[in-house]
This record gives structure tokens, C-alpha cells and sequence, in this order.
């Protein structure tokens, strides 16, 4: 992991398309802003994990449902 150090104002770049720029720091707590394309998906990582497990949750479902047709058409 890379780790660096910024003061508000400043910025870190990622590849040519983002840019994470240190908006303000209160305590324990900093804000960024993020600019980068609109194909790119930004998430904090809490709501990044409740993706992932609606979409196992999701992906589940649509097997189990495919199984109960497939028992339902054999005899």
C-alpha cells in the first residue's frame, strides 16, 4: 500500500482520469474530493460491500429460481 501525505489544497492523482484533492480536515476526519470519469464507480467502502452482497444475494436468487422451474417441468 502506498501511503502519503497531503494538506488540504492538495491532491493525489491516479492514473490521467482521477484526482482525489483534500477538501478539509476536522479531527479525525478528512474530506476528499473525487473527480473522475463518469464510467467509474466511486463508493465508500460500507456501501461497496452492501453492493457486493445484494448482488451474491441476487445472483443466488436468480439460481434458485432457474432450479425450481427446472424441477417443476420434470416429471
Amino acid at each position: 500500500m502506498l501511503v502519503l501525505t497531503r494538506k488540504v489544497g492538495e491532491s493525489i492523482r491516479i492514473g490521467e482520469d482521477i484526482e482525489l484533492k483534500i477538501v478539509d480536515i476536522d479531527g479525525e476526519q478528512i474530506k476528499l474530493g473525487i473527480n473522475a470519469p463518469k464510467h467509474i464507480e466511486v463508493h465508500r467502502q460500507e456501501v461497496y460491500e452492501a453492493i457486493q452482497t445484494e448482488n451474491e444475494q441476487a445472483a443466488s436468487l436468480k439460481e434458485n429460481l432457474i432450479n425450481i422451474f427446472k424441477n417443476m417441468n420434470t416429471p
